[in-house]
């Protein structure tokens, strides 16, 4: 897909800044290739890579991007003969020139263009692509690894995508826009007797009539303990809660990332409300800390800490709030980070590591749980995240005994067993940070008890 008009030039933009960040440093960006699912003709869908598609916006197969120390010039392969009979019109280098603001030369051109230079670039997720160019670099091209020469483009990258520009934003608007009928549509479709599948079916066919994709492969799952759950067989059962984590990509690439639980019968239970406003209180303290020149690492304790006031509350834990989040037992039962960033990438730029994630001195933590955090930076204008706190009672956590240690008598158990309706919760929201405060994009999906319920009593 070809940037519209007015993206051009934020296209250039981008360009510009990331040429003034290398200076006379030469770059050559790749955007990919098809996979094949089972052989050669019978693709999976393309999607070029995220650092191409944020300079050039465009979906191109076997693109390079390539910056020669002062312009940047877009290398495509020529149309093959058959291309009109199998896939259409394909647009001419002039039309692309045109519509993303770069010279476009023939790729066969690219190869002396390169030869004996020294050149960064950041490998595309695919090893295929991988092995082209580091035939046309000469050097090791491997995904996720970058060598020195690599390093400053990685870190220039991720100094640009870090804050969104005001076509990204509307580019994350448009996702969360998309992303919103899915759950409205996932609810309105949940109940007892039908398969998750079904459920996953009704979200994606609002993706489908929108000509939009899911930025990443849906999970939707009455086994919300297990987070990355991406099995749909389960049938919907009374007494069962459906974690639904879906988002929608938008034309441009741009990812949303929203979970939201509910009850299968439409009506939370009085046990699984407990616990549902637990998460809930955990979320919303969470996202009301997120503004400018706030550690995301602060973020991540806050929602600990409201979760152990929660769970104290309620019985399940006990001690002083300070002592059981850092004795790791807030944990126990929310045992992943609170967010990540948000962009071109669900998880945006974790292809480069932490490098993205993590400021310039610091690291992840060794503790169980916390060392599962994505992100750890001060908040900026223009920086999307997640907020997505969780609790879910894991057997493979809660009956080892290493993990739960220090536990003790702090864990009342006996009172665990009576939300043995409670599976997994997670109540997740992309947030923008803004130079007031913050925005969430995903707001109007709702997420109150009550909301749920009366959404799902229209079904």
């Amino acid at each position: 897909m070809l940037p519209e008009s007015s993206e051009r030039a934020a296209l250039v933009r981008r360009r510009e800044l990331l040429a003034h960040a290398l200076g006379s440093a030469p770059a050559l960006i790749a955007s990919g290739r098809p996979r094949p699912r089972n052989y050669a003709a019978d693709q999976f869908p393309f999607r070029a890579s995220s650092h191409f598609l944020y300079l050039f916006g465009l979906a191109a197969q076997d693109g390079l991007g390539f910056y020669d120390g002062q312009t940047w010039t877009l290398y495509l392969p020529e149309p093959g003969a058959d291309d009109a009979l199998w896939d259409g019109a394909v647009p001419g280098f002039a039309e692309v020139a045109e519509r993303t603001g770069c010279p476009v030369r023939s790729r066969a051109e690219l190869p002396p263009v390169l030869k004996g230079r020294a050149v960064a670039t950041l490998p595309t997720p695919d090893v295929e692509t991988c092995l082209d160019v580091e035939v046309l670099l000469g050097r090791q091209v491997r995904p996720g690894k970058l060598l020195p020469v690599d390093e400053p483009l990685a870190e220039a990258m991720v100094a640009l995508r870090l804050r969104h520009d005001d076509a990204a934003v509307a580019q994350l608007r448009r996702a969360a826009e998309a992303t919103t009928p899915a759950h409205l549509a996932g609810m309105r479709a949940t109940r007892p007797g039908v398969l998750e599948a079904a459920v996953r079916a009704a979200m994606e066919a609002e993706f489908v009539v929108r000509d939009v994709r899911p930025a990443y492969q849906p999970i939707v799952t009455v086994h919300g303990e297990v987070l990355h759950n991406l099995k749909y067989h389960h049938v919907l059962c009374e007494g069962d809660l459906l974690l639904a984590d879906v988002g929608g990509e938008s034309p441009g690439g741009f990812a949303c990332d929203v979970t939201r639980t509910w009850p299968v019968t439409g009506r939370f239970s009085t046990t699984q409300r407990e616990l549902y406003e637990v998460v809930l209180r955990a979320q919303k303290a969470s996202i009301a800390l997120v503004r400018p020149g706030v550690g995301y690492r602060d973020v991540h304790l806050a929602a600990h800490r409201e979760m152990a006031r929660g769970l104290v509350a309620l019985g399940i834990l006990r001690g002083d709030v300070e002592e059981l989040v850092a004795d790791g037992l807030t944990a126990l039962l929310f045992p992943h980070g609170i967010g990540h960033l948000m962009g071109l990438d669900v998880h945006d730029m974790e292809d480069l590591g932490d490098r993205a994630g993590y400021a310039p001195g610091r690291t992840r933590s060794k503790e169980f749980g916390h060392r599962y955090l994505r992100l750890d930076r001060d908040l900026e204008p223009g920086m999307a995240v997640t907020i997505e706190p969780g609790l879910y009672r894991v057997p493979g956590i809660l009956e080892d005994a290493r993990l739960t240690a220090r536990a003790g008598d702090r864990l009342n158990r006996d009172v665990l067993a009576r939300y043995a309706d409670v599976r997994g919760i997670r109540i997740e929201d992309d947030v923008l940070v803004t130079a007031e405060g913050c925005e969430v994009l995903t707001a109007a999906i709702p997420k109150e008890a009550s909301d749920v319920e009366a959404v799902m009593a229209r079904r």
